[in-house]
């Protein structure tokens, strides 16, 4: 018969500390990694004149902060690009801690209230109706902030808020990473289709991995940008974001997405190139697409040999796992307009197709061919260094990020169940070590 000794129990436990032998009850998240940002460079081998409109024109204009006089609002959720796109670097995703909607709001939108699904450590965010007050579906997005508490307002604008109250009907999206996105551009509709049907497609169907690609509905070619692919190109997503998210009328969208006439006062499009003779100036939708264009792919913190054991086994587990039947580690650019971007390994870890994540995601929202419960496999480059996960940052926590993908209707069930049940505590440590190195 056993006897209960505490002395015995003590000492075995002291032993197991001081030798290893006790198990880490469960995987945890390293966190952001430290050391340097692993992007938000220029992609090498651009020419002088690629260079010179990177560094001189686009990324200054990227950080740019808007008035009123450069075509801001009346609505709009934050005041530059580079406000959103901050973390590691300039090109990113929301920082961790000093959210700039919430630590800007007096400033940018004074007599505006900052709503609770904001937080000062909490993701950027743009909020879309999942219906209208109607029933009919919505799926846009409505602005946050006003100018109406501005100095620089027209006289007499005196536009509200939207209300948030109706929490059930919000669904919110967080900044993408701009990272790598002209080498994104630069790969073939065939690589991506083909990707999708390639070898690996039987262990896909066994698994339950279905996806397809979003597409344009007037020429049937892949759109790739967005948390659901749906925009085609750099720059109808640098136009598109510049209308959303801070209200500037361009060359893309050139219509006031609020046409109270004491607010819009402007003519449209606010922003546009200008022509003088000799001396013409571009569009600031051109200098955005020219920066994204530019940037470099994230870069990881090791490769091969160099990286730890635990990061080589978590790689390979990655794979086993069937983890990388979605998220593809390389596809290969095709020939670009750039030499720089031309005929490259684009190390994205995505399919860049759009996939069921199941109930427990569904935002409620279809954008092309992507139902409201279908997203783009999020590139995972840069995630080592990433604070906020899936598309409405609900989580900081990289393990809680993966064991979200798993509910019912989502194709990544049985890739989570083998995560779960087939991967011991160390094991699972060894995958988490390995995405936080990219």
């Amino acid at each position: 018969m056993f006897h209960y000794n505490p002395q015995h129990l003590s000492l075995s436990i002291a032993f197991m500390l001081a030798t290893g032998i006790a198990a880490q009850a469960q995987p945890r998240d390293p966190g952001i990694r430290g050391g340097a940002p692993g992007a938000g460079q220029p992609i090498a081998g651009l020419t002088a004149g690629e260079l010179d409109y990177f560094t001189n024109h686009g990324a200054p204009e990227f950080n740019n902060v808007e008035t009123v006089a450069d075509g801001l609002g009346p609505r709009f959720n934050l005041d530059s690009c580079g406000g959103c796109h901050v973390h590691p670097a300039i090109g990113g995703s929301s920082p961790p801690t000093n959210n700039p909607q919430v630590v800007r709001a007096s400033l940018m939108a004074p007599g505006n209230v900052v709503p609770s699904f904001l937080a000062p450590n909490g993701p950027v965010r743009e909020v879309r109706f999942k219906k209208n007050p109607d029933g009919t579906p919505d799926g846009g997005v409505h602005a946050i902030f006003t100018i109406a508490g501005r100095p620089d307002k027209p006289a007499g604008c005196s536009i509200v808020q939207p209300n948030f109250s109706d929490t059930g009907n919000l669904s919110f999206r967080i900044p993408t990473p701009i990272f790598g996105a002209g080498l994104m551009e630069a790969i073939a509709d065939t690589t991506i289709r083909n990707n999708l049907a390639g070898e690996q497609g039987g262990r896909r169907s066994q698994l339950g991995i279905r996806g397809h690609v979003n597409i344009n509905g007037n020429d049937g070619t892949v759109t790739r940008f967005g948390w659901k692919a749906q925009n085609k190109s750099l720059l109808i997503f640098s136009g598109e974001a510049y209308n959303v998210e801070m209200g500037v009328t361009n060359e893309n969208f050139p219509n006031e997405r609020e046409e109270a006439r004491d607010c819009a006062k402007t003519s449209t499009p606010e922003n546009h190139a200008v022509f003088n003779v000799g001396n013409s100036e571009p569009s600031d939708l051109l200098l955005f697409m020219i920066f994204m264009k530019f940037l470099d792919q994230p870069a990881p913190a090791c490769t091969g040999n160099s990286c730890s054991q635990s990061i080589q086994n978590g790689r390979r587990l990655f794979q086993d796992t069937g983890c990388s039947l979605c998220h593809t580690p390389i596809l290969p650019a095709g020939a670009s307009s750039s030499a720089a971007l031309s005929n490259k390994q684009v190390h994205l870890f995505s399919d860049l197709a759009v996939h069921h994540m199941g109930s427990g995601l569904s935002d409620g929202v279809t954008q092309g061919s992507a139902g409201p419960d279908e997203f783009r496999t999020a590139p995972l480059w840069g995630v080592g260094q990433r604070a906020f996960f899936l598309h409405d940052g609900r989580t900081s926590d990289l393990l809680q990020a993966i064991l979200a993908h798993s509910g019912p209707g989502s194709e990544a069930n049985r890739v989570i169940d083998n995560f779960q049940s087939n991967l011991s505590v160390a094991q699972q440590q060894d995958v988490l070590n390995f995405l936080r190195s990219l």
